[in-house]
């Protein structure tokens, strides 16, 4: 009788374990194929039921952050942008507690991170300028490859070198230096970032305007003109297109 008690229990315990596990991955794939379709947040409504099933789960923590970051950029709300970069970043730091020494979890630091800064002014973007680098630079030592991190560290050396002279005095204040910095700098990380991953529309887009700097029209423009003949993988690549048009008109 204990022994038929017993295989009864361990039964149900094998069936609720396996529930849970569909569960989770049923929504992590309907997240997926969500965000392929460029339904994202619908996608990242999924992606935060199954965090709830797996709060650790690296996947799923960064498509949470990921996706916050991406909504929020093309928010026009401005209450509404901050509070989805604000929720990047939480996801950020549950994704570097307990994954520290991935190159995902840094990468996702330095998104948030860069997303919030651009929002700032002052000492408090000065503040970010240095971690966002700091955690892009450790992703790419994890994981060379990593074009995202490649990504960042152009899109850094971009908005450094741009910042404007009150910034910089404020950074040689604060830091006893400006950073080293420089378009060419951009444009090689770009350049990295492109041979790792050549359909990332908004990497040509974002090297497209470094070529710019350096006046390089032709360069600029021949990767507005590669960009646009990519396919749409994201709801990004739309408002990413229409930017490189703009860009193309106004460079005539």
């Amino acid at each position: 009788m204990m022994n038929k008690l017993l295989n009864a229990f361990l039964l149900i315990i094998l069936f609720a374990n396996t529930s849970y596990a569909q569960s989770f991955d049923s929504l992590y794939k309907k997240g997926l194929e969500l965000e392929s379709n460029k339904q994202e947040k619908m996608a990242l409504s999924c992606f935060l039921q199954a965090q709830k099933i797996q709060p650790t789960n690296l996947s799923v923590i960064y498509k949470c952050g990921e996706l916050c970051n991406r909504i929020g950029a093309r928010e026009n709300n401005q209450n509404l942008k901050l509070n989805y970069y604000n929720q990047s970043l939480s996801f950020a730091k549950i994704a570097y507690k307990y994954h520290s020494n991935t190159d995902d979890a840094n990468v996702l630091m330095s998104m948030a991170l860069g997303r919030i800064a651009m929002q700032k002014n002052g000492r408090e973007k000065i503040e970010d300028v240095k971690l966002i680098k700091q955690y892009a630079d450790r992703a790419i030592k994890i994981n060379p490859n990593n074009y995202k991190a490649w990504h960042i560290i152009g899109k850094w050396n971009y908005e450094v070198s741009s910042l404007n002279f009150i910034e910089k005095t404020a950074i040689k204040l604060f830091y006893g230096g400006i950073p080293d910095a420089s378009y060419e700098k951009a444009v090689y990380a770009y350049q990295k970032a492109k041979a790792i991953q050549n359909n990332f529309s908004l990497n040509s887009l974002e090297l497209a305007k470094a070529y710019y700097k350096l006046n390089k029209v032709k360069l600029a423009k021949d990767n507005l003109f590669y960009l646009l003949q990519l396919p749409n993988y994201t709801e990004d690549d739309l408002v990413i297109k229409n930017e490189a048009n703009s860009l193309l008109k106004k460079w005539e």
